[in-house]
């Protein structure tokens, strides 16, 4: 369905959904290549209809839908892939519930053999960050920009970079190897987040 590459949208906590769907819209139509849904203090049922209401436009763009950690609202959409985190269920358990034939991706933070053991768990990509300062999520920003470039001589699965992404600060990243960048702010707190994922998506081209 996609090429692992490229503008790799992550959806802010937002409870109006209607303002959700028409920035990630906006995005898609400036060639955002994923949308990963994520709303950390969602409740369930505001999730279920923020992500079926997500589906049903990344399937118009033909452009795969990824849930972050909640493997329950995975199985009953039967979304295009899941994304699990260090505190989330494995990547190992993971794969055996989704099957094979989805994206399973897994936040490997600053560490290589978390990156290891997700590529040997059955991941589809590694997400490494933060890199620097994020508008959105507080973590410590400890990543080497040189983890990318390590990962890439040890294996070739795909490789996001997150935290604070920008236009400008992302390319470094991009040079050592990275085949994604995600984004939060950047995109769906820009004044023209159409423009804003044109630009990072020419990045790729």
């Amino acid at each position: 369905m996609n090429n692992l590459r490229g503008l790799y949208i992550v959806t802010p906590d937002w409870d109006d959904t209607e303002q959700l769907l028409n920035v990630t819209e906006k995005a898609l139509q400036g060639g955002a290549n994923i949308v990963q849904y994520r709303h950390k203090t969602a409740s369930a049922g505001l999730r279920k209809e923020q992500a079926l209401a997500l589906q049903l436009l990344c399937r118009q763009y033909q452009k795969p839908l990824i849930i972050n950690d909640h493997l329950d609202l995975f199985l009953d959409l039967d979304a295009d892939g899941l994304h699990v985190g260090g505190m989330d269920i494995s990547v190992a358990h993971a794969r055996t519930q989704i099957g094979t034939g989805k994206i399973l991706g897994a936040s490997c933070y600053g560490d290589l053999e978390l990156a290891r053991n997700a590529v040997s768990s059955g991941a589809s990509y590694v997400a490494f960050g933060g890199f620097y300062p994020s508008r959105i999520k507080k973590y410590a920003v400890t990543t080497a920009a040189t983890i990318v470039a390590d990962a890439g001589k040890e294996f070739q699965l795909p490789k996001v970079v997150i935290g604070g992404m920008t236009l400008e600060n992302c390319q470094p990243l991009l040079q050592h190897g990275a085949e994604m960048v995600a984004v939060i702010s950047s995109v769906y707190m820009a004044a023209d987040p159409k423009l804003a994922a044109q630009q990072f998506s020419a990045l790729f081209a």
